[in-house]
């Protein structure tokens, strides 16, 4: 059922949420004031529960090599033309025990579906990182097999990143996307149910997405057992079989986010990179507008970064000193506590 629209929505839209609200076609679609009306009400939903707090992560993206074959991604197993890597352990290890930023209090160890990373680079890395530093440790790796994922939480790892893409059972088939979709949300109620953290994703505006689509992907965000959840814009990308589509911008990924965030306001909602792509110079910073309250600085080695090729070579890098600015310019502070410790104490209130 869509939310009537109130009495002043033509002077900014603020939608409350009650029991039995699903959004449609107004929040999908809002623009001018009606926009910002939307995101106003999530980012203060956010400040309500937040505060200024914007937690800062790391990441490391690992290993380009990946066993699945998603339409819409460049590391795909059939991009034969792309020159693999697996990063250095002791490289990896030296960056963030040693030289990472002081800002960032947590670190998310990334890679493509690569069983072989996972066990001879991530562990012992994630081993280390308990050992030596106070970072909360995220692991996105995919599907993996029950003994190497019950290692990598042994081993110290406590938020693991698997999205679910999309939820359309039929357009998931179509473009490919990791195994099938009833087998990815099943592996995600399996992570929970085992003791991780999970968080999860979807992307906005790929080929073939409806109105319907969209409210499916919502649906199943908020029925899944995780602690937070991204929204990516669709980015046509090179070497994938939708380069030649045509991306819908930026604005349906903001309205998404902010509906996230009236959904779940207890939800670790990042900022993506990609954003920026969507819009570059602004688009980063509208994402912190509308309740956003992770953001990520990327680590990854700059000899094999390009090589990660989520969508284009040309990639919008955020570092630290870009990350600490967008922060400030929307009038937000870096969290001194990590996100690992957030969730922890949330755990123990039992409110997760």
């Amino acid at each position: 059922m869509d939310l009537e629209l109130p009495p002043e929505a033509g002077r900014g839209y603020f939608p409350r949420v009650h029991d039995g609200w699903e959004p449609g076609t107004i929040e999908l679609e809002a623009s001018g004031e009606v926009q910002e009306g939307l995101h106003a009400r999530a980012a203060a939903v956010a400040a309500e529960r937040f505060g200024r707090n914007v937690f800062v992560r790391g990441v490391v993206e690992v290993s380009n090599f990946c066993r699945e074959n998603c339409h819409y991604c460049g590391m795909r197993r059939d991009n034969r033309a792309l020159d693999r890597f697996r990063a250095s352990y002791e490289g990896l290890a030296e960056l963030l025990v040693h030289q990472r930023p002081a800002s960032m209090t947590d670190v998310n160890i990334q890679a493509g579906e690569d069983p072989v990373a996972a066990r001879e680079l991530v562990l012992p890395l994630v081993r280390t990182l308990r050992r030596e530093t106070p970072l909360g440790v995220s692991v996105c790796l995919g599907t993996l097999s029950q003994d190497l994922t019950e290692a990598l939480k042994e081993a110290g790892a406590t938020t693991y990143i698997i999205k679910f893409e999309l939820a359309d059972a039929a357009l998931y088939r179509t473009l490919q996307a990791p195994g099938a979709l009833a087998e990815r949300v099943a592996h995600i109620r399996w992570l929970a149910e085992t003791g991780w953290k999970v968080s999860s994703g979807f992307i906005a505006g790929l080929p073939g997405q409806d109105v319907e689509s969209w409210r499916g992907n919502l649906r199943m965000a908020t029925e899944l057992p995780l602690i937070g959840c991204s929204v990516s814009p669709f980015v046509p990308g090179e070497a994938t079989p939708l380069s030649g589509a045509v991306g819908e911008g930026i604005d349906r990924t903001l309205n998404t986010m902010a509906v996230l965030r009236l959904l779940r306001p207890d939800w670790v909602i990042p900022a993506v990179s990609a954003l920026n792509l969507a819009e570059p110079g602004m688009g980063y910073r509208r994402g912190l507008r509308t309740g956003a309250n992770l953001c990520t600085i990327n680590l990854t080695p700059g000899d094999v970064r390009g090589d990660y090729l989520l969508y284009r070579r040309d990639r919008f890098i955020m570092n630290e000193e870009r990350i600490l600015k967008a922060i400030a310019d929307e009038g937000r502070v870096p969290s001194t506590r990590s996100l690992a410790d957030h969730l922890q104490a949330l755990h123990r209130s039992g409110s997760s």
